[in-house]
C-alpha cells in the first residue's frame, strides 16, 4: 500500500490557560492519495486548530503527523516552510487575488513566493489556468471576473507546482448557488485526475459532494 498523504497519529493541540484549552484531542486521521475528504463541524469545535496543524502552520503539542510520508513534527521551522510550499496548495474564503495584476501574473505568484525557478513560469501558469477552465481569460484582471471564476484562478495558483494536498478552508463561503456549484464541480474533475482534496467547511452542501465526511466536535474526530 502507497504511502497515505496524512497521518495523524495521537494528535492533540493544548494552548495555554488556566486550566489549558485542548482544541484537538487524541485526532487520528488517514488520507490515502486521491481521496476527498470533508471536515465538517460547527463553530469552536477545532476546524481551524486542524486547519492550521494540517498546513504546517501550527505545531501540535503531541502526536505524530506523516505529510506525503514525511514526519512533520520534528522538522525544523525552515525545513517545515519548504515541505509546506512544495507539497500543500491551499485555497481560502477569500481569493487573495492582486487587483492590478492579470489572472496569469497571479498564478505566476506561487513561484515567485515558492522560490521555484522562473524558465517555464508562465506556460505552467497558463496550463493550470487551462485547467480550471479558465484559459480564455488568462489576461484579465480579477475584478472582471464573477466570484467564481476569482475562486478558480486561486485554485489554479495552488495548483502550481503539482501538491500533494489541495487543502481547502470554506472555498464557497464568499460564492453563490451558481459558482458554489462550479468549483465544486471543479473539484470533483481534479479529484478524478487524482489530486488529494481535503474541504474544511461547515455546508452541508459542500460536504455532500465528498467522497468522504469526518466530524470534528470539541476537538474530536469522527466518520460522519
Amino acid at each position: 500500500m502507497s504511502e497515505p498523504v496524512i497521518e495523524l497519529r495521537a494528535i492533540t493541540k493544548e494552548f495555554p490557560s488556566r486550566p489549558p484549552v485542548r482544541a484537538l484531542d487524541d485526532v487520528s486521521f488517514r488520507v490515502d492519495r486521491g481521496d476527498y475528504v470533508a471536515i465538517v463541524g460547527p463553530s469552536g469545535s477545532g476546524k481551524s486548530t486542524l486547519l492550521n496543524v494540517l498546513g504546517l502552520l501550527d505545531r501540535p503539542t503531541t502526536g505524530s503527523y506523516r505529510l506525503d510520508g514525511t514526519e512533520t513534527t520534528t522538522l525544523k521551522d525552515g525545513a517545515r516552510t519548504r515541505l509546506r510550499g512544495d507539497r500543500i496548495g491551499f485555497v481560502f474564503q477569500s481569493f487573495h487575488l492582486l487587483p492590478h495584476r492579470s489572472l496569469a501574473e497571479n498564478v505566476m505568484l506561487a513561484e515567485v513566493y515558492g522560490g521555484r525557478p522562473r524558465r517555464g513560469r508562465r506556460e505552467r501558469a497558463l496550463a493550470a489556468l487551462e485547467r480550471v477552465g479558465l484559459g480564455h481569460r488568462t489576461g484579465f484582471p480579477p475584478g472582471r471576473l464573477s466570484g467564481g471564476e476569482r475562486q478558480r484562478a486561486a485554485i489554479a495558483r495552488a495548483l502550481m507546482g503539482e501538491p500533494a494536498l489541495l487543502l481547502c478552508d470554506e472555498p464557497t463561503g464568499n460564492l453563490d448557488s451558481r459558482n458554489t456549484e462550479a468549483v465544486l464541480s471543479l473539484f470533483a474533475g481534479l479529484r478524478t485526475q487524482g489530486l488529494t482534496i481535503v474541504v474544511i467547511t461547515h455546508e452541508r452542501e459542500v460536504s455532500e459532494r465528498a467522497e468522504r465526511r469526518v466530524r470534528i466536535t470539541d476537538g474530536m474526530l469522527t466518520e460522519a
